[in-house]
């Protein structure tokens, strides 16, 4: 998928922003990258861990189940979104999606390649 270069540098924006601990202005800027580019799995992961720590749980996990849409044979994706269900305390979600990460681990598949 190629990323338009409005959204590549407003990502790299963003990363500047988390990296001064500026969160909110991170965070806006990548679910700005989401609208411009809905197929940009870096910056609708990058959304999640950012509103994951800004404590916006539910927004978290949503961008988290983009991830997963997006490359379901991620283990990094299944881990982050495991991890924003622990954050919400929601443990069987959390261990589902834990154990999908697992499984990509040991080298296994989600879903079949097309």
């Amino acid at each position: 998928m190629d990323v338009p270069p409005e959204a590549e540098e407003l990502f790299d924006d963003a990363n500047g922003d988390l990296a001064l601990g500026e969160l909110d202005s991170a965070v806006a800027k990548y679910a700005r990258c989401t609208e411009l580019a809905p197929e940009f799995f870096d910056a609708w992961h990058a959304l999640g861990m950012g509103l994951m720590k800004t404590g916006c749980y539910p927004e978290a996990i949503a961008a988290g189940l983009r991830t997963v849409e997006l490359r379901p044979n991620d283990q990094l994706a299944w881990s982050s979104l495991s991890l924003f269900y622990v954050r919400a305390g929601l443990i069987p979600e959390a261990e589902a999606a834990g154990a999908k990460a697992k499984i990509l681990g040991w080298g296994g598949k989600i879903k079949k390649p097309a």
